[in-house]
């Protein structure tokens, strides 16, 4: 059980960084947008490397919020008609639902881990900034390894075994509060 624990730790302080990096791609998207409204205000003429490089940074805020989601168990899920299902069903259900994501996330790290070395050409921003395709393909096979990193999480990333009620009284603030008992106003 401490590796399991140890594995949530890791899969918590990695699912937090990448909420800062999603956080950072986005503030340097804007920023990166901001110069060249600026730019073009000042000068009446557009620079030309800015939409170029900002949207460098969509594979990454795309496929690591990705993870982020599952963490969070924010993903899609078809949780009324797995509800529909007897008690052992659901958890076959669920096992395989979890089983689907692993095979996912592996095709994610074998095949983009191809295509991260194969990616050779840069991407040519302005004649001075050159970024090699190495920076948007390495999103592929991290974003797998994150995604199996949250499956140690296991029967908590879906929404399958969780109370509606109780989640709604948490999300108001008022966990004491017996939501059978009582009618919110």
């Amino acid at each position: 059980m401490a590796i399991l624990t140890t594995a949530r730790r890791l899969s918590d302080v990695v699912n937090t960084a990448c909420i800062v990096l999603c956080v950072g791609c986005v503030l340097g998207m804007l920023a990166i947008s901001f110069v060249g409204f600026i730019y073009t205000l000042a000068t009446g003429s557009a620079l030309s490397w800015t939409y170029s490089l900002a949207r460098l940074f969509l594979p990454w805020i795309g496929l690591i919020s990705i993870t982020i989601a599952l963490r969070s168990g924010e993903h899609v899920a078809m949780t009324l008609l797995v509800r529909l299902l007897p008690a052992p069903l659901v958890k076959a259900a669920a096992v395989a639902t979890l089983m689907v994501m692993a095979f996912f996330a592996l095709l994610m790290v074998w095949y983009g881990w191809g295509f991260f070395l194969n990616a050779n050409q840069v991407y040519m921003v302005s004649d001075n900034i050159q970024i090699s395709h190495h920076w948007t393909a390495v999103t592929v096979p991290l974003t797998g390894l994150i995604f199996l990193l949250h499956l140690v999480y296991g029967f908590d990333l879906l929404e399958h075994f969780s109370d509606e009620n109780a989640v709604i009284d948490e999300a108001l603030g008022d966990p004491e509060l017996d939501s059978d008992s009582e009618v919110r106003t």
